[in-house]
């Protein structure tokens, strides 16, 4: 069976966040001045809600060209460059002993204040009712034996409803969270 084969739903771990600061000041000495912000975001980012093991992280950077030179230095502490289909950013996927441990996505700074992902940590933060509703669609999706490659598609209209709220509250419009190609 390969790696992230079958999809794995976890309870809230509250070392996660630690293990998010401890990849972003690694992150940050790697690549001395590339980040202007590092933060760490999605399910696992949410106090008590249930997720995939898998600490994601988004950083901005002025311009996504500057990365380059720095690809060599976040190889060194296990991110790696992964094509996911997403066309708006550059993503790293670090794997400990061979199961994915994090996800870095890497967008432009100018975009960074309106990020869905941020938008949608921080509405579930204050929304634990909403993020109770997401917990169990994750649990129902993987207890389907849905697959991880299927897993995002399969919880993507409750996303987008919650994203909608969110960016609602803050008086931005309606924006499709599907983002792959």
């Amino acid at each position: 069976m390969p790696i992230d084969a079958k999809l794995h739903i976890a309870d809230y771990d509250p070392d996660w966040p630690r293990q998010a600061h401890a990849a972003i000041d690694m992150l940050s000495g790697a690549a001395p001045g590339l980040f202007a912000a590092i933060e760490h975001i999605g399910s696992t980012a949410v106090p008590g809600l249930a997720a995939k093991p898998v600490i994601d992280l988004m950083a901005a950077v002025p311009r996504l060209e500057l990365v380059g030179a720095h690809q060599d230095a976040l190889a060194a502490r296990g991110f790696h460059p992964h094509d996911n289909g997403m066309a708006d950013r550059l993503l790293f996927v670090r794997a400990d002993q061979g199961v994915r441990s994090h996800i870095l996505h890497v967008v432009t700074l100018d975009g960074w204040p309106t990020r869905n992902q941020r938008i949608l940590r921080d509405y579930l933060r204050r929304h634990p009712e909403d993020a109770a509703r997401y917990a169990s669609l994750k649990r129902e999706i993987a207890a389907t034996g849905t697959v991880p490659g299927e897993y995002s598609r399969a919880k993507t209209a409750l996303v987008q409803e919650l994203t909608d709220r969110a960016r609602a509250e803050q008086g931005l419009p309606s924006e499709p969270v599907w983002e792959k190609r």
